[in-house]
């Protein structure tokens, strides 16, 4: 069995192929700001996209994406913000969450939730 810190890797570099394969193109994995993160920015088409990967073993008590709560979101607007200053980003800006269960289910099962509002709060439903 994995470890946590090991779990949230795979799952990060599960969710970086995925996007690939989507035909993103990985610009960053792992931005830091300070101790706010950014698992991964890449662009898709002429979009920015800020994505929040989110791994769990099993789903038995709560799906990945369910971790992405008020807290997350607040510090997620915050590296964002930072990174689009700092890089001086000028193009349309998205933010994504990728929920992966795994790895003991083979294979990994991914949802991805595209363009999730960082100002409205934010529900799967």
């Amino acid at each position: 069995m994995l470890k946590h810190n090991d779990v949230g890797k795979w799952g990060e570099d599960i969710a970086a192929l995925y996007l690939q394969e989507k035909g993103y193109i990985i610009y960053e994995r792992d931005w830091r700001s300070t101790h706010r993160d950014i698992d991964i920015v890449a662009v898709d088409g002429d979009t920015m996209v800020f994505v929040e990967v989110k791994t769990l073993t099993d789903s038995v008590f709560r799906a990945p994406e369910e971790a992405v709560d008020k807290k997350k979101i607040i510090n997620l607007r915050k590296a964002i913000n930072h990174y689009v200053k700092s890089h001086q980003i000028d193009r349309p800006l998205r933010f994504d969450i990728i929920s992966i269960v795994g790895p003991e289910t083979n294979p990994p099962v991914i949802e991805h939730f595209e363009n999730v509002s960082l100002f409205t709060g934010w529900s799967r439903r």
